[in-house]
């Protein structure tokens, strides 16, 4: 039986994906991995730029999800 723990962190980020919330541990983890020694951003800045991503606004545009 899978881990009820790891099942419920799975079912969390997935639905978190589906709704287009980015996910901010798997970001940190990459950072920590691939870019040692380089500054983190903070959840909330990482919430900006991705939404800010997504949606195109810093390119003085507002482009939507369609």
């Amino acid at each position: 039986m899978p881990d009820i723990l790891a099942l419920k962190e799975w079912t969390l980020r997935t639905a978190r994906l589906m709704v287009g919330i980015p996910d901010y541990e798997t970001y940190v983890r990459h950072r920590q991995a691939n870019h040692p020694g380089q500054p983190i951003m903070s959840y909330e800045e990482f919430f900006v730029e991705r939404q800010e991503a997504r949606y195109a606004v810093g390119k003085g545009r507002f482009r939507g999800c369609c």
